[in-house]
């Protein structure tokens, strides 16, 4: 039972394709319809109200809290503006990426096409001969950018929780109840903060051995109760004394926006978790009116968070906004809240990735050890996000480098490229090629100039970064 209900996979059975990699080919074509579901999988599918839960909490992470930051890099102008632009056309994309999907699972009559597959599909479809000959790699792209884009989330959570989790115990002995603003930054460490990290490890990986959605998404309501508070304590702190921000720059220097570029598309974390869950859903046709309610609430948020919390601390603004919060005790649970929010979140980024990569290695073992490769290599993918994080424990430039590498190929970039190809032989007009064309570009250009800009600022001394990194 628990291997069915909570662990969500039954290994006498055809493995559930979630996302990308869950299936081979072969097997992606012999996709039951929707007539043939099961009444026990139709019961673990999500309601509207879950599925909203779940988009709500895979866009609202650790890159939320550093877009104080980002819109210091762009701009109190330019900052707000570009960051609407940007979750406009992510939110387009997103829908780029819904329409294709479904218009391939109709042509080839099939009830679900993830990610990949939709890639891969219309690359067999397209007019290039060698496009066509080679149109598994499409699939193998974009399941790699999904392991890398969705394993950095969880890298940098990890850093996150850590930092935190520092922060409340070594400030301890000066946290007052009294909450007056912070007057130095500056706390020398007493333990590392890889021993922070090394603390985390052993409740993660038990957390990511719960695969159903289902289940997850009681955790996931958790995480929105515990960021609903913090976000209400933030916002409180925030909105009181804003000091005149006419002597704060309209537009930053082109090297600090692309920092803000690859913070920005990293702040919108749910682009992988779109299709999956469309799937789960009992009414998928009603998922649009739920993607776009959630991401309308997830902008909202995000440029109010960012401009206030600029406005609010000025030069002095924090690569995550809870350094500037004052040192008492009402502000310090803004931190506990967030950080439980953090790690129940980190398993629905983590489900992503472990749907791709467990299906295949499960598939070279005997029927009786799958349960235990399953969740060796869970363990083992927490683990390498861990270390990936002792390797690199820098979040604000981190966030950049994910969010420039890998978060604006999946949701900026391949959505363009994706819609091009699919729907080409069926006579688009002009306007949407340019369209098309268009925002590829700019996901380019941002990919290639934010990457540029975030290892440039890795390679500076440590001492560089003290401003803006999270210790507090």
């Amino acid at each position: 039972m628990l291997k069915t209900s909570l662990l969500g996979r039954d290994y006498n059975s055809e493995p559930d394709s979630l996302d990308d990699g869950s299936k081979s080919p072969s097997e992606s074509s012999s996709t039951t319809t929707s007539e043939n579901v099961h009444p026990a999988e139709e019961a673990n599918r999500l309601t509207m109200m879950q599925t909203l839960i779940h988009l709500l909490k895979c866009n609202i992470g650790t890159g939320l809290l550093g877009l104080p930051l980002a819109i210091k890099n762009a701009g109190l102008l330019v900052g707000p503006i570009s960051l609407l632009a940007i979750g406009i056309l992510t939110v387009h994309c997103m829908v780029i990426l819904l329409n294709c999907a479904h218009h391939l699972s109709q042509r080839l009559q099939k009830t679900f096409v993830d990610y990949g597959e939709a890639m891969m599909y219309s690359l067999e479809t397209c007019p290039n001969t060698w496009l066509r000959t080679h149109s598994m790699w499409g699939r193998y792209t974009v399941s790699f950018l999904l392991i890398i884009t969705q394993l950095g989330f969880c890298s940098v959570y990890f850093m996150f929780m850590a930092d935190n989790l520092q922060q409340m115990v070594e400030e301890a002995h000066v946290t007052s109840n009294t909450c007056q603003p912070r007057k130095s930054l500056v706390l020398i460490p007493i333990l590392d903060i890889r021993f922070y990290m090394l603390i985390i490890l052993p409740f993660l990986v038990l957390l990511v051995f719960i695969q159903n959605l289902k289940v997850l998404s009681v955790f996931s309501t958790l995480a929105n109760i515990t960021t609903l508070g913090s976000m209400a304590l933030i916002f409180e702190y925030i909105v009181q004394g804003i000091p005149d921000p006419s002597k704060l720059p309209l537009m930053a220097s082109w090297k600090t926006f692309l920092l803000f570029f690859g913070t920005a598309v990293f702040t919108f974390e749910g682009v992988g978790m779109v299709l999956s869950l469309k799937n789960q859903m009992k009414q998928p046709q009603r998922f649009s009116f739920v993607l776009y309610l959630g991401m309308s609430l997830v902008i909202v948020l995000y440029i109010c968070l960012g401009t206030l919390g600029y406005m609010k601390f000025g030069p002095n603004t924090q690569a995550s906004i809870t350094l500037n919060l004052p040192n008492c005790w009402l502000y310090q649970s803004v931190k506990l809240m967030y950080s439980v929010g953090i790690f129940f979140t980190y398993t629905l980024q983590f489900h992503v990735p472990a749907e791709i990569i467990i299906p295949v290695v499960i598939s070279q073992v005997s029927e009786n050890w799958a349960l235990s490769v399953d969740l060796s290599v869970r363990t083992v993918l927490v683990c390498l996000t861990c270390i990936s994080a002792i390797l690199i424990p820098r979040l604000d430039l981190v966030i950049s480098l994910v969010g420039s590498v890998s978060s604006s190929a999946l949701a900026l970039i391949i959505p363009p490229i994706l819609e091009l190809i699919t729907f080409y032989p069926e006579d688009m007009s002009c306007v949407t090629i340019a369209k098309d064309i268009m925002i590829s570009i700019l996901g380019l250009l941002g990919c290639v100039f934010g990457t540029y800009q975030a290892l440039y600022e890795l390679t500076q001394p440590i001492s560089y970064f003290i401003a803006n990194s999270t210790y507090a």
